[in-house]
């Protein structure tokens, strides 16, 4: 089956008019997944005295992707070396533990086990290369550079791995060790985030509210809004309001979009029809297990994953194991691709939900996850697995496309400042942040904050 991407613009029926803004706002984040709060945290963070506006179509935080993943802090081990997937998952990795600690956020240093069989061996041995080669990404502070490994890992046996897992097959033949994996409560960690933001001054958070129109701002003489301000209009509506005579509309200087599975609609509001950014969907499910072939388990494992043309071309880290604070043993995700019905038009906004009805976990998976599990851990039986959750990924690319990057996407208000100013009133648009979203979200954070935005 062809798998379709959605082409869908904000407000591409035109329902909602231009309205002109009612009040000035210094950032606004549109999306309250976890990314969405820590670039929000870190607005407000740094700029104490500045508004800083989460809003949240949801009624409350990570209801998207964010709830609904492994919940692993990631070592940083499988991207290529320089990208941005790597640069942030490393240094994220390290400021997730730090704030874990600082604040007792409950979390767990496991460490990761990627198993292989005789066949695949030459995978995790270039695995392993590679992180000897990895240097400290920016703002990274280690006490010793030179000598302090950025990804500590360790080519071991297959009977080392088993002296570690027990259970694991035999015909699993070498594994590479890496102790800086780890797994974490996310709610409890987004909830430290929610603390931060309305804990400040200028920081708020808008639950049960959608942005429905975003336009560059046009001054107008007669208007509210002082001489010279540049930025983005965004009209908002809260609760059961539906028309644009109930919107709110507000002058936005800085403008985040971190809305996750919606990230393209935004910024396709702005493009040409022919230049929009398609977005495709990949979901995943989860089945918890208890049962024989487990016993004991105490490390995350996972197999390797299909590289299809190249190394970095996987669509999944395979069906893996991994562990909850309670020690419950969950495998997945697998990956199955998903499109919008073909009775809607995919550049529609009805079409823009369509795979909400996909998050519904059933048994239909449990034969395919038992299949590729017992390729690990040959003792696991396909009675003790149950259907758990279902999560989805927000992709660039199709099946097929290759590796993908994390986009962070700018455009200004002032339009290529035809009158030879510098460039004002920044959006950035977050786009394709599926795993290791959660790892690198206080990274992305300080990339967007200090990096992107530092220089205006």
């Amino acid at each position: 089956m062809s798998i379709r991407g959605l082409k869908v613009a904000l407000n591409g029926n035109g329902r909602f008019k231009y309205k002109s803004p009612e009040l000035v706002v210094d950032h606004l984040v549109v999306g309250a997944g976890v990314v969405g709060l820590a670039i929000a945290q870190r607005l407000c963070e740094k700029f104490p005295s500045k508004s800083t506006y989460v809003v949240e179509r949801h009624s409350r935080a990570g209801e998207e992707t964010s709830s609904r993943n492994s919940e692993v802090i990631h070592s940083g081990l499988y991207y290529p070396p320089g990208s941005l997937k790597t640069r942030l998952c490393l240094r994220g990795r390290d400021m997730t533990y730090e704030r874990c600690q600082k604040l007792n956020i409950p979390h767990r240093k496991t460490g990761k086990l990627v198993v292989a069989t005789s066949s695949q061996q030459s995978y995790i041995q270039n695995l392993y290369t590679k992180s000897l080669r990895l240097t400290w990404p920016p703002h990274s502070q280690p006490v010793s550079p030179e000598t302090t490994p950025v990804l500590p890992t360790r080519l071991i046996s297959g009977d080392e791995a088993r002296s570690l897992e027990p259970e694991l097959s035999k015909d699993i033949s070498a594994a590479l060790w890496c102790p800086e994996t780890g797994i974490l409560d996310s709610h409890a960690f987004m909830e430290s985030l929610e603390k931060d933001i309305i804990d400040t001054d200028g920081g708020e958070l808008a639950y049960g509210t959608r942005v429905v129109r975003v336009d560059r701002y046009q001054h107008e003489p007669s208007g509210d809004i002082p001489d010279g301000e540049q930025g983005w209009v965004v009209q908002t509506l809260t609760g059961n309001a539906s028309s644009d005579t109930e919107s709110d509309a507000f002058l936005v200087r800085t403008l985040i979009n971190a809305s996750g599975l919606s990230g393209p609609f935004i910024l396709n509001s702005l493009l040409p029809s022919k230049q929009r950014i398609p977005i495709y969907y990949a979901r995943g499910s989860y089945a918890s297990y208890k049962g024989p072939g487990t016993t004991g388990v105490s490390h995350l494992i996972y197999p390797c994953p299909y590289t299809g043309p190249n190394a970095h071309a996987f669509e999944s880290l395979g069906t893996h194991l991994t562990l909850d604070l309670n020690s419950k043993i969950r495998f997945g995700p697998d990956l199955e691709w998903i499109s919008p019905p073909v009775d809607l038009d995919n550049t529609s906004e009805d079409a823009v939900d369509f795979w909400m009805k996909h998050l519904v976990p059933s048994d239909s998976r449990l034969g395919q996850m038992h299949q590729a599990v017992t390729q690990y851990l040959s003792g696991v039986q396909l009675e003790g697995m149950q259907p758990d959750y279902v999560g989805i990924r927000p992709k660039l690319v199709p099946p097929g496309g290759g590796f993908q990057d994390f986009v962070f996407h700018t455009d200004y208000a002032s339009d290529g400042c035809k009158d030879g100013n510098k460039e004002k009133g920044p959006m950035v648009s977050l786009l394709g942040i599926e795993s290791p979203g959660l790892t690198s979200s206080l990274a992305i954070a300080e990339y967007v904050v200090e990096d992107l935005l530092g220089k205006e």
